[in-house]
């Protein structure tokens, strides 16, 4: 019997892959399906709902599920989930009872049969973006959605979408270019769950990365190991925003840090196929739902985890946590718990890593560690501080960039600054 915290929802790994002669026959009726173009954070949602990694959702989410978690963090059926999984059309042609594809870039990923199209008004939009994005930062006070709609991705996309939801089963045919383009670090639940087993570990933390790897992030990872039997080093490999760096250069990032600092058998890299929302708390409590599934039983959450600009409180991602309902019915409430860390950095003084409980020196004795500001000095090519990250990593960024045609320029936050 497994040791691993089981999958969320209490039905084990929900999987709506097809394989087989199934694939092949459903991919057959998908060529003379109706096909729907959907966004690449719709595919991502797609595959995951594939691979088990969305477990217990096996479709797109009904009104009564949308609004159940933009109001209460719950399904309709009462389980704990965090942020909506909807899928968005401007299509006034279909309809309740049609059997779709559903495409990107020219590649059909699923079908899908509608069970029901809501429509999505502009009052709709902003009430979903007030209940999943606003937060306690200085950015969501005053006129929250005049202050989103211009600096917050995530409210954005949801500002951007169709007039439509439709809503239903999938069944999905294809993994798009991850296992391939990825291949050793994109990962099935099912796949990581039986490297944790094979290595007899119980708790596992979850350390989750968009930006390459600095030593905040390894001493947060090392943190980890030290409390638990090893560490999940989970890599986003979807959609990031305009300036963020590419999975492929952070995968080429972690390979090294790892191979360097850290004691192989306690660490296991992977990736996942989603595309950053950018919802602040709540996207860390998606965090952690989804890594349950890949059997994890820890999500660190450190400093601003998923933040956008000044939108949230330096630790709400840790504290709404604190927050959520815990459904009484098995399987329905989320078993992965929050590994809360402070804020480090490196304390000339200590002469090591640290953390605001930990050392007792000044503000001008810290290497303050942030991803923006690392990507931010390498665009600008401004020297890097000491201690920010290892010399393997930053060879390997400084690469990346001199070879870039055209920068982004890179936003600073408080946060990111130390204020």
């Amino acid at each position: 019997m497994s040791k691993l915290v089981p999958p969320h929802g209490g039905k084990g790994l929900v999987c709506c892959l097809l394989e087989g002669a199934a694939l092949e026959s459903e991919m057959k009726k998908a060529a003379g399906l109706k096909k729907i173009e959907i966004s690449a954070r719709a595919k991502g949602d797609v595959i995951m709902m594939g691979i088990g990694g969305f477990s217990p959702l096996s479709g797109f989410m009904t009104k009564a599920d949308w609004k159940g978690v933009c109001e209460k963090c719950l399904l309709a059926d009462g389980t704990f989930w965090p942020v909506p999984v909807t899928l968005d059309t401007d299509d006034d042609s279909v309809k309740v009872g049609d059997e779709i594809a559903l495409a990107n870039d020219g590649e059909i990923f699923a079908t899908m049969k509608i069970t029901e199209k809501y429509e999505m008004t502009e009052a709709d939009k902003k009430w979903e973006s007030e209940m999943v994005y606003k937060g306690e930062g200085e950015d969501s006070k005053g006129d929250f959605l005049a202050k989103a709609l211009s600096d917050h991705p995530g409210v954005q996309m949801v500002m951007a979408q169709g007039k439509y939801n439709l809503a239903g089963p999938v069944k999905v045919l294809s993994e798009g270019e991850y296992p391939v383009k990825y291949k050793g670090v994109y990962q099935r639940p099912a796949e990581s769950r039986k490297i944790f087993e094979e290595r007899g570990w119980k708790e596992i933390a979850a350390l989750q990365l968009r930006n390459p790897m600095h030593r905040s992030h390894e001493h947060l990872a090392k943190i980890a190991v030290d409390v638990c039997d090893g560490v999940y080093i989970h890599s986003l490999v979807g959609n990031l925003k305009a300036g963020d760096i590419p999975a492929e250069v952070r995968v080429r990032c972690i390979d090294a840090l790892v191979k360097g600092y850290f004691v192989q058998d306690k660490v296991v890299q992977g990736g996942y196929p989603l595309d950053m929302r950018y919802a602040g708390p709540r996207e860390a409590l998606l965090h952690a739902t989804f890594r349950q599934n890949y059997g994890v039983s820890r999500m660190i959450i450190g400093r601003d985890h998923a933040g956008v600009g000044d939108f949230y409180g330096m630790f709400e991602a840790q504290t709404i946590f604190d927050k959520i309902p815990c459904p009484s019915e098995p399987g329905k409430a989320l078993l992965c718990t929050p590994l809360k860390i402070d804020w480090t950095f490196y304390c000339t003084k200590c002469d090591g890593m640290a953390s605001l409980r930990t050392c007792p020196h000044g503000k001008g004795d810290r290497v303050l560690l942030s991803g923006t500001m690392l990507r931010k000095g390498l665009s600008e090519g401004t020297p890097i501080p000491d201690h920010f990250g290892r010399e393997e990593v930053l060879e390997i960024l400084r690469e990346y960039y001199a070879g870039l045609e055209e920068k982004v320029e890179i936003k600073t936050h408080k946060a990111a600054e130390g204020n």
